[in-house]
């Protein structure tokens, strides 16, 4: 079976701040940040709610698909 990756979009409470990364578990990522398991930016901005994502078959196309959102205006994402 292929192993499946997806980008996410996740926001804070507030929905101020927008953080985007690609994972290969989406349910173990998103609770890894809602739980502050890793230190740095997402947890530091308090981002919890996973808003958007995309699931890809082949890790180079889900980057790829990264680096264009976070390429892209606050707007369009």
């Amino acid at each position: 079976m292929d192993k499946l990756h997806s980008v996410y979009i996740m926001m804070n409470r507030s929905n101020a701040v927008l953080y985007t990364g690609v994972t290969n578990n989406l349910r173990r990522r998103v609770h890894e940040h809602n739980e502050k398991k890793v230190e740095g930016f997402t947890k530091k901005c308090n981002i919890t709610k996973l808003v958007y994502y995309e699931i890809f078959r082949d890790v180079k196309d889900a980057i790829s698909r990264e680096k264009q959102i976070k390429g892209g205006s606050r707007a369009k994402k």
